[in-house]
């Protein structure tokens, strides 16, 4: 486990390609758009009907692909409970997805939908998720999975000290399993089962267009 977690943190060190590669630009475009949990919700009540909108953000930049990313209970969409930016870029291992923080998120709920999401920010008005990076390679032409290193990613919610992303993207979905752990490494949030299953679905990223 130590070797896995100095393998994950070197990868996290290594200089990001500032180029976008046709394998950067496949990832990013399989990762945009809509998707939802709905199906799975339906056969194990345990997981929630959850709603998943990464839209492309901040077009002018050439320093890989950057995404707003919300995601809502269905029941709720106008009070999404994450709203994040990632950055994505390739690296000499594979690709990492930096994750950030947005200032007063709620006043961009439902952004996604919108022409230019987040038009009013810059990438220095985000504040970096030191740890929470997700680290990932490409398995096969269209199957791209990763995962935060070791226990990096701080967390307090709930009575955490850290938290785990492990996730794998395809043709039209998306697997994500968050967990959050205490001091102890016992489990005190997130799905205990096994990963969501995002599908897509007809997108609503840039529907005011």
């Amino acid at each position: 486990m130590r070797l896995l977690t100095l393998v994950l943190l070197a990868a996290t060190q290594c200089p990001a390609s500032q180029a976008r590669t046709p394998a950067l630009d496949l990832l990013v475009h399989l990762m945009s758009g809509s998707f939802s949990s709905q199906d799975q919700a339906l056969q194990d009540s345990s997981y929630f009907d959850i709603r998943l909108e990464m839209a492309p953000i901040f077009p002018e930049r050439e320093d890989g692909h950057w995404l707003y990313v919300e995601q809502a209970v269905a029941e709720h969409l106008d009070r999404p409970y994450r709203q994040r930016v990632y950055h994505v870029e390739s690296t000499e291992q594979g690709f990492i997805s930096a994750v950030f923080e947005i200032p007063d998120p709620l006043r961009f709920a439902g952004d996604f939908a919108s022409a230019r999401p987040l038009a009013g920010l810059t990438p220095d008005s985000l504040s970096a998720r030191e740890g929470c990076a997700v680290i990932l390679t490409r398995q096969a032409d269209s199957l791209f999975a990763g995962s935060t290193p070791g226990k990096e990613c701080l967390s307090s919610l709930r009575g955490a000290t850290w938290a785990s992303s492990q996730v794998e993207i395809g043709p039209g979905w998306i697997t994500s399993w968050d967990r959050g752990y205490d001091a102890e490494d016992q489990q005190v949030w997130g799905a205990e089962k096994g990963p969501y299953l995002f599908l897509r679905v007809p997108s609503a990223v840039g529907a005011e267009n």
